[in-house]
């Protein structure tokens, strides 16, 4: 069994370009909250979102750490896309099986609960 380290290099331009992805990112939300507070038609307001959010990924994309999160993010996209759905039947078949799972296992709490309650209070305790 081999052990294999991990290493992180960062540099601290790194860490500044991260850190202004940050500062774009939120400054394009609350640029999209602070135009709908004033009544601005709504793709202004989600077009500073976006603004925002593009501008963040641009700075992102020129870090390293920044290009591995945006590919691992496209990996997991395409992961998702290999997912088999179930369908709209099946969804409900396994929705129903959960419901009737979570209705016996509440019920088998519930009189263990009682049992236990018995046993102490009334046998052990005799309280009752």
């Amino acid at each position: 069994m081999s052990n294999q380290s991990v290493q992180t290099v960062s540099t601290s331009n790194d860490k500044i370009k991260i850190a202004l992805a940050i500062v774009a990112a939120i400054a394009g939300v609350v640029g999209f909250f602070y135009l709908k507070g004033l009544n601005k038609p709504a793709y202004m307001c989600a077009g500073a979102l976006v603004a925002g959010l593009a501008i963040a990924v641009l700075i992102l994309w020129t870090s390293s750490s920044g290009r591995d999160f945006l590919n691992f993010a496209k990996e997991a996209v395409r992961e998702t896309k290999k997912v088999v759905w179930p369908t709209g039947k099946e969804a409900r078949q396994i929705t129903m099986i959960v419901f009737a799972f979570v209705a016996v296992m509440a019920l088998f709490l519930w009189l263990t609960d009682q049992a236990i309650q018995f046993v102490l209070y009334n046998l052990i305790l005799d309280w009752k």
